[in-house]
């Protein structure tokens, strides 16, 4: 399958296959380990890479490991990723928005992995729930993720659970903070830091309120 606007470079994915869509998002079922690696060299990183970089982090299931590398070629058809899926190797070039990117992390996973659409509009409302929170709305943000939770993304959802645990942590809401904390070291067990965190803030509180 094409990627609209993507470049495919080398061998295709040839082990990766989507499926008919389903009805409602699932967890990735790509067989194997999936590895994307996104150039963030000098070309690449003009034409936006370190922005897909963000995008993707935001956008794939935990399962995903995304990073950044170094130069892959080809440049000037940037910006250039490479993707390994169950020892099948691919570059992708001309990814430049995270649009393309989601599409990629659709083809990449198959449709019953990865919903493009769902992702996208998960990832828009995170980012304007963090807006309204460093303004200071930390209910308008807590509606927003609770929305964007809602719309059954299962790409950047650990990240979802951890801006509600910050929105309701700031509006006083020791327990839902973090029990959103929780859900997303479920979700992702390499993000334990968010409970630390979470935890540390809380004794902090405490600490402050019978000071007063």
């Amino acid at each position: 399958m094409a990627v609209a606007g993507v470049t495919a470079f080398g061998c295709p994915l040839a082990s990766v296959r989507r499926p008919p869509r389903p009805r409602r998002p699932t967890t990735p079922r790509a067989s194997g380990s999936v590895e994307i690696r996104v150039c963030t060299n000098r070309t690449c990183a003009r034409q936006g890479g370190r922005e897909v970089l963000a995008a993707l982090e935001g956008l794939a299931p935990p399962r995903v490991d995304v990073a950044s590398c170094g130069c892959l070629g080809r440049c000037g058809a940037g910006p250039n990723i490479a993707a390994t899926v169950s020892g099948s190797a691919a570059v992708f070039g001309h990814v430049g928005t995270a649009a393309r990117a989601a599409q990629l992390l659709e083809h990449l996973l198959g449709g019953s992995g990865f919903d493009a659409a769902a992702a996208l509009a998960a990832l828009a409302a995170r980012e304007k729930a963090e807006a309204a929170l460093e303004k200071g709305d930390s209910a308008a943000a807590e509606d927003l993720l609770t929305e964007a939770i809602g719309m059954n993304a299962c790409g950047g959802l650990h990240l979802l659970y951890r801006s509600r645990s910050n929105a309701r942590l700031s509006m006083g809401n020791i327990t839902g903070a973090l029990a959103d904390a929780e859900e997303a070291t479920k979700i992702a067990p390499k993000f334990p830091q968010v409970t630390l965190a979470l935890y540390i803030e809380f004794i902090v509180l405490f600490m402050l309120a019978h000071l007063k």
